[in-house]
């Protein structure tokens, strides 16, 4: 990593990253918003808005089985309920005659409120309310390694599916009929989503991370043409968000994510007006 650092000091001889943290900060960022910037446009696409919303709530519960189980792993308990609960859900909405949101909602609410009360006993819920906002300036050498591993598969894995997903998010029947395995492909989705989502949520946060998948994704659509460019948008305008939310928080002393969000928002109003009809 040293290697990587003084890289950064030649190219980038700035003020803000003259700390070890804001370099690994910086890292993280442009490992976690391409990745997030790439899955969102099939979440937008596919009316899965809140489906990482409830994923994101769902990491209170997988840490609260990691210490009702004794796991000295927070990030394993996390991933493996994530998983299961993603599954979960896609399962019952296949099976349920109930709406998306509907079902989403009854998932949200029930793993957040189940991960509550599990860590909130004896007052001992203060020690895990940082998952809640997150914190990038904490990633370590060891989490980057780990950042870099899931934006490498998820890219692998979208190459494959995205041909599939897009078709199924434009014409279902249409994807079946040319031997596309339209619920497979969900599933696979769906995971890939839980994976990222349960990988990042330590630095951008239960409460932030929904907004940092839709948001790009929605800006991007609003001024896209076509897929190509849809998606290429979506990964630059999630890149030029997280770098921009970074610098502010360093000068405005405030929370990494949450200025992140406040940049990508700004860019959706921004673009709202360009929207093709």
């Amino acid at each position: 990593m040293n290697a990587v650092y003084a890289v950064m000091d030649a190219l980038l001889p700035f003020e803000w990253l003259h700390y070890t943290f804001m370099k690994n900060a910086l890292l993280a960022i442009l490992l976690i918003t391409p990745l997030f910037g790439m899955l969102g446009t099939m979440a937008v696409d596919n009316k899965m808005a809140f489906f990482s919303d409830a994923l994101g709530h769902s990491a209170l519960t997988g840490i609260a089985i990691g210490v009702v189980l004794g796991m000295e792993s927070q990030m394993l308990s996390m991933l493996v309920f994530g998983i299961l609960w993603a599954i979960l859900i896609t399962f019952v909405k296949h099976h349920s005659k109930m709406s998306a949101d509907t079902i989403i909602s009854v998932f949200s609410s029930t793993s957040i409120a189940l991960g509550l009360v599990v860590l909130s006993r004896g007052g001992a819920f203060a020690k895990y309310s940082g998952v809640l906002v997150g914190d990038v300036l904490s990633v370590t050498q060891g989490d980057l390694l780990s950042l870099l591993v899931t934006l490498l598969v998820t890219v692998a894995v979208w190459i494959f599916l995205f041909n599939p997903l897009m078709m199924t998010s434009v014409n279902a029947p249409l994807a079946q009929s040319r031997g596309v395995r339209a619920k497979l492909v969900e599933y696979a989705f769906t995971v890939l989503v839980a994976v990222s989502v349960m990988m990042s949520i330590r630095w951008v946060g239960v409460m932030l991370i929904n907004s940092l998948l839709i948001l790009p994704a929605a800006a991007s659509r609003n001024v896209a043409r076509n897929a190509a460019s849809y998606l290429r948008l979506s990964v630059l305008i999630a890149l030029v968000c997280g770098v921009t939310g970074l610098i502010l928080s360093y000068y405005l002393n405030t929370s990494a994510g949450a200025a992140v969000v406040l940049v990508a928002a700004c860019v959706y109003f921004a673009t709202l007006p360009f929207r093709r009809k």
